[in-house]
């Protein structure tokens, strides 16, 4: 009867011990006063057990969890024993597949180019079925064209007059003074006037149509227009690719007849060569397909900064620093392309040798 009344004490478990009182925390066993232990009945035991439970969550490892050991000592409250033990579980890896494309992004230049086929597809679309919004072309193309006229013109001017200051001074010492106007006449028309003319256009009106669009974008501004029911595409890209495509021809037109005046004026006032003769050298050098070849390939440089622009805003991501990256990078995307197009276009209409030098010897 004295070994049955000799019971064990009861062991709690727990995997954190905040659900006991403050007291309770860091006891240790007392074994001068065994009497203590073995005084447990099961009737004040029912009172004193708490059964916790935790679940929780891992997703790839399970950390190593620390358990603890309770011996309750009923008489007077106090835990009997604290014994900690850690335990480590079997980690279990994540099956979640994944495949070889799932975290792989296009670089940005690669699908910014392919905006650019998309956005120049959609705009030759547009424009066909008649898609236009007169207005907003109106508007861009007094932007570009009159509004851009001053510096283009005075860029035109200097490029004239420091273009005859190194063949001048070459040719007159050759003696070769009624070939100046034509030399002059012949590089403005093909290349000097439609090349200048475009590097300008894209400094002053790519930039800011990048800029633009960028901001509309970042501010959601787009997307407005499309809850209203008018295609962004109808009332901001076309107006603009339009509106350079028609204004450029005209200011290569003006820049070619600046640098030429700025040229004759210099090689008169400096070097003795009359105007009338460079003015009619020029003549005899110049055909009709070098001004229109001027005018194809201005109107082509136009498509490009446009479009370019265009296209460089509506992908622009990343707030304010990301218009200023988009507006810089539209800049030099578009001379780069003008350059490139200048040396395939001149390659397709300047084929084999010329002979326009010989009617001005």
């Amino acid at each position: 009867m004295l070994a049955a009344a000799q019971i064990r004490p009861v062991i709690h478990i727990s995997n954190r011990s905040r659900f006991f009182p403050t007291n309770f925390r860091g006891s240790s066993i007392n074994l001068s006063c065994p009497a203590k232990i073995t005084s447990l009945g099961f009737r004040h035991l029912i009172q004193k057990v708490y059964l916790v439970e935790e679940a929780k969550t891992r997703r790839l490892f399970s950390p190593v969890k620390q358990s603890k050991l309770f011996a309750l000592d009923t008489d007077h409250g106090h835990p009997s024993a604290s014994v900690s033990e850690e335990t480590t579980e079997i980690p279990v890896p994540n099956n979640e597949s994944s495949t070889f494309l799932s975290k792989w992004s296009p670089p940005k230049y690669l699908w910014r180019g392919f905006s650019v086929l998309i956005l120049t597809g959609q705009v030759i679309t547009r424009t066909m079925k008649g898609k236009i919004h007169w207005k907003n072309t109106l508007q861009q193309l007094e932007r570009v064209g009159p509004k851009s006229v001053g510096v283009c013109l005075l860029t035109a001017a200097f490029v004239g007059m420091a273009f005859t200051i190194q063949f001048v001074r070459e040719f007159t010492r050759l003696g070769l003074n009624r070939s100046v106007g034509g030399v002059l006449a012949l590089a403005f028309s093909r290349e000097l006037s439609p090349v200048v003319t475009s590097i300008v256009v894209a400094g002053r009106i790519g930039s800011a149509f990048a800029a633009e669009l960028g901001t509309m974008q970042v501010s959601e501004q787009t997307d407005t227009l499309r809850v209203l029911g008018a295609n962004p595409v109808d009332y901001l890209v076309t107006p603009r690719v339009l509106a350079s495509c028609i204004a450029l021809p005209f200011l290569t037109l003006m820049c070619f007849t600046v640098g030429m005046a700025s040229s004759a004026l210099l090689a008169d006032s400096v070097y003795g060569i009359s105007i009338n003769i460079i003015l009619d050298s020029a003549r005899r050098a110049l055909r009709s397909w070098d001004i229109i070849s001027a005018m194809i390939k201005s109107q082509v440089f136009g498509a490009i900064i446009s479009v370019v622009s265009c296209a460089w805003g509506v992908t622009t991501l990343g707030g304010a620093k990301g218009v200023g990256e988009s507006t810089t990078s539209a800049v030099v995307v578009s001379l780069v392309g003008i350059f490139v197009a200048d040396f395939a276009l001149s390659c397709c209409f300047f084929q084999g040798a010329g002979d326009s030098l010989k009617n001005c010897m």
